[in-house]
């Protein structure tokens, strides 16, 4: 009876997912909450998991905000909404253009070594795809800065979003500048093309 036990325990379990499964299919994401929730921290950041990010996080940006009820920090009235989707849309922002420039240093080849001269053209390849990624986090970046602007101060403490609120400091005073980071690498970038742009590929 102790050994037949973990199999019927097995096929319970089973049931159980095939029972939930209609009601998982019919969950739909319509909010940018919804998709904000969607976003999450991978410990290895492969190209495929940043991506997926990246696609949650535009999608939030486009969808409408759910019911304050719903919202992400509680919320008492007008004047802190104003401010809570202020702060998602910057800090939204913000993490894109990380997603970005994480995604860019996938492509990036920092020094152009001699002996990769066969590979020349899957290089300069790699090295365009790192440049889009780059010029795409700036984009955000910019984006990041515009809605950080729209708060002159912080009216209201959203204990629930401390963190964007510490993100909207590092912004306003300048201790955060990711444009002088992207403009770095795409200065690097420029150099490190001109160098496997003058190699010749067949001899190395």
């Amino acid at each position: 009876m102790g050994r037949s036990s973990p199999p019927v325990l097995a096929c319970l379990f089973l049931l159980l997912l095939l029972a939930s499964a209609p009601q998982a299919a019919s969950y739909r994401v319509l909010y940018a909450e919804q998709y904000y929730r969607l976003y999450h921290q991978h410990f290895y950041q492969y190209p495929e998991d940043t991506l997926e990010n990246i696609h949650y996080l535009e999608e939030a940006l486009k969808a409408d905000f759910a019911n304050p009820l719903y919202a992400l920090a509680r919320i008492a009235d007008r004047q802190e909404w104003a401010q809570y989707r202020t702060l998602f849309k910057m800090h939204a922002n913000l993490k894109l253009t990380e997603l970005y420039l994480t995604l860019g240093s996938k492509y990036d080849k920092r020094t152009a070594y001699f002996f990769n001269a066969p590979w020349k053209r899957q290089n300069l390849e790699s090295l365009e795809q790192a440049e889009s990624a780059y010029r795409l986090a700036l984009g955000y970046w910019s984006e990041s800065l515009a809605w950080a602007a729209r708060i002159p101060r912080l009216r209201y403490n959203l204990e629930q979003i401390q963190r964007w609120e510490d993100e909207w400091k590092r912004i306003v005073t300048g201790d955060l500048d990711y444009r002088r980071i992207i403009d770095g690498h795409l200065r690097r970038l420029a150099r490190v093309r001109a160098e496997f742009q003058a190699m010749d590929q067949n001899t190395y």
